[in-house]
């Protein structure tokens, strides 16, 4: 057995990976196993990965085959690498692409002898005895129309997502050839300066990430995900699909300010009017040749059970790009419509494929594979993005909430520790701390919220507060008028502000690993004069909030990030306001939010 002490990874036959921290190549190592493995854990010293179908396949798509993977794992290895993790990668990676949908077009004659022209869909393979299973699949051969040949079927063209779902499930990817309409003509050109006069040049990950969307825009090209990081510049690389489309496009965000910030930039950086955008959301409902909407807007209905009248939006155009901001968001029945426009080119964005309710092959099947990324940490030492640090701080309970958090259900445990009282003097000491900085304060419980803005007079925003609202505190701190704002889950996504520098997250959702991503996204724009950027994460010590805390850190371990653990008497000498606050809190009581 080959035996290389230097080598940080240990590959094991259940396809774990096993990864050192404190070795010379750690970095190198992690950063190839992001292209084609998950991290499942990421304890202080060991991390630990694991290949999986999905993972395998989004390589694939992604251009990686199973020599380079493989190659990877031998160079990075301690030890050999098990036979069979070579077999089942060779395997999976070669599933992919086995099954080709693929239009065919012919000339079929009527009863009367009259000729038309149509385009089959077709599902096709090389390999007979698989499509010989599917034929006999009970799910899959619902969406068969007829068996053409031993390597062809025949597929209704209306069941095109549903197939490839079911087909993600079956084992067998298949490869969607079949291209796309053309969509409504729309000249696109992308300024040299923007209106103000400054110099536009896309960068250059922002230009590779579209044009390996676009591909030349044959059927190999123009669908598919685009994962970079909060404040990369996803919006540029949306925008750039459409400048190499130059067809009518649908726009899906997640909020009316994201909408608007589409706006803003698309209005800044093409030659695009404003005759030539339209906003659909709960205030404006106006169609244009590009139309702006969010998924809210897009799922409302009157009860449930009843139907999504404004998906009636996604037929209203001929458009030719759906682009799907913040993808890893789409709420459940857009899934469903996505399925039934797989015609139309779609573009995901977003900074993590990670969705906490396990739908990532969903993404993968109707949207499409991931087709670009890049290291969070390549981008930052290039200067594209704010270098960060993350500093968790571990705060203890009080003994009445400690008894109080004892006897509490599962559920309440969660809510008690992320209300604990103990966190107002420590965040109180990061404010002073930060006095000179640009501050959000990020929570999830409303009344704790609220405490903190009567407590340091600041400005809070939430689910309530207007969109006119938003973007004028918005602008506030943009501007420098206040140095502070206290903001809910509503300003986890797509907001554009450059200058902020600090993050302080009091309250998080349980082990949200994508909610911890887009927060310390908040900050990651650079800044003038090389600002680093500090996110911190108070968390309550010896309870349920501190495990969730591990878990919403995972996806940023594996970006490179590591979290500075500090306990509450390491951030200051603070006792007697602590003690002073716990004489206080004699009653026990619950924060609701």
């Amino acid at each position: 057995m080959t035996y290389t002490p230097d080598n940080p990874l240990i590959i094991q036959s259940d396809k774990s990976i096993l990864l050192e921290v404190d070795n010379d190549r750690y970095e190198d190592a992690r950063d190839v196993l992001a292209r084609f493995a998950e991290l499942e854990k990421s304890p202080e010293h060991i991390h630990t990965y694991r290949i999986t179908p999905l993972s395998l396949w989004n390589a694939a798509a992604a251009g990686m085959s199973a020599d380079s993977v493989i190659a990877a794992l031998h160079e990075y290895s301690k030890y050999d690498v098990p036979g069979n993790v070579v077999v089942d990668i060779r395997d999976y990676i070669g599933r992919y692409g086995r099954l080709k949908l693929v239009r065919a077009g012919h000339v079929r004659q009527s009863p009367r002898g009259e000729a038309s022209s149509t385009h089959d869909l077709l599902l096709i393979s090389d390999d007979p005895a698989l499509v010989a299973e599917i034929v006999h699949h009970k799910t899959l051969r619902s969406f068969i129309v007829e068996q053409v040949g031993p390597t062809t079927l025949r597929i209704n063209p209306a069941h095109r997502g549903r197939l490839k779902q079911a087909l993600v499930q079956f084992g067998f990817p298949a490869e969607d050839l079949a291209g796309y309409v053309e969509g409504t003509a729309l000249p696109i050109h992308l300024r040299d300066r923007t209106r103000s006069g400054k110099l536009f040049i896309l960068r250059h990950y922002q230009q590779e990430a579209a044009d390996v969307f676009y591909a030349g825009g044959d059927v190999h090209g123009g669908s598919g995900v685009i994962v970079l990081p909060c404040g990369a510049g996803k919006t540029m690389v949306g925008i750039a699909a459409m400048a190499q489309m130059q067809c009518a496009t649908l726009i899906l965000t997640p909020s009316t300010v994201a909408a608007r910030q589409w706006r803003a930039e698309l209005l800044d950086k093409t030659d695009l009017g404003p005759e030539d955008i339209g906003e659909y959301t709960g205030q404006v409902k106006k169609i244009r040749p590009v139309t702006l909407t969010t998924y809210q807007i897009l799922i409302y209905r009157k009860r449930k059970g009843a139907p999504f009248p404004h998906f009636a939006l996604f037929n209203e155009c001929n458009w030719g790009l759906i682009i799907y901001d913040e993808v890893h968001l789409l709420p459940a029945p857009v899934f469903r419509i996505t399925s039934e426009i797989q015609a139309r080119r779609r573009l995901g964005l977003t900074a993590t494929l990670i969705r906490e309710d396990g739908r990532e092959k969903d993404v993968f099947a109707l949207i499409g594979p991931k087709r670009y990324d890049v290291p969070w940490k390549d981008l930052e030492n290039q200067g594209w993005i704010a270098t960060a640090e993350c500093h968790e701080i571990r705060i203890p309970l009080s003994i009445d909430y400690r008894m109080l958090y004892a006897i509490a259900d599962s559920r309440e445990k969660a809510t008690i520790a992320a209300n604990n009282p103990a966190k107002m003097p420590i965040l109180k000491l990061l404010l002073d701390k930060h006095k000179k900085d640009s501050v959000l304060v990020i929570g999830t419980y409303l009344k704790q919220l609220k405490t903190v803005a009567e407590a340091f007079d600041t400005p809070l925003i939430t689910g309530r507060t207007s969109v006119k609202q938003r973007e004028r505190l918005f602008q506030q701190l943009r501007d420098g008028e206040i140095s502070v704002l206290a903001i809910s889950r509503v300003g986890n996504f797509s907001i554009d502000l450059p200058d902020v520098n600090v993050a302080i997250q009091i309250s998080g959702t349980f082990g949200s690993r994508q909610e911890e991503a887009q927060r310390l996204g908040r900050i990651l724009r650079p800044k003038r004069n090389g600002l680093i950027a500090h996110f911190y994460s108070l968390i309550s010590r010896d309870t349920r909030e501190q495990d969730f805390g591990s878990r919403r850190q995972l996806f940023l371990t594996e970006q490179g990030y590591r979290y500075e653990i500090l306990y509450d008497t390491e951030v200051a000498d603070y006792e007697p306001t602590l003690l002073a606050l716990r004489a206080e809190e004699r009653k026990p009581f619950l924060i609701a939010g």
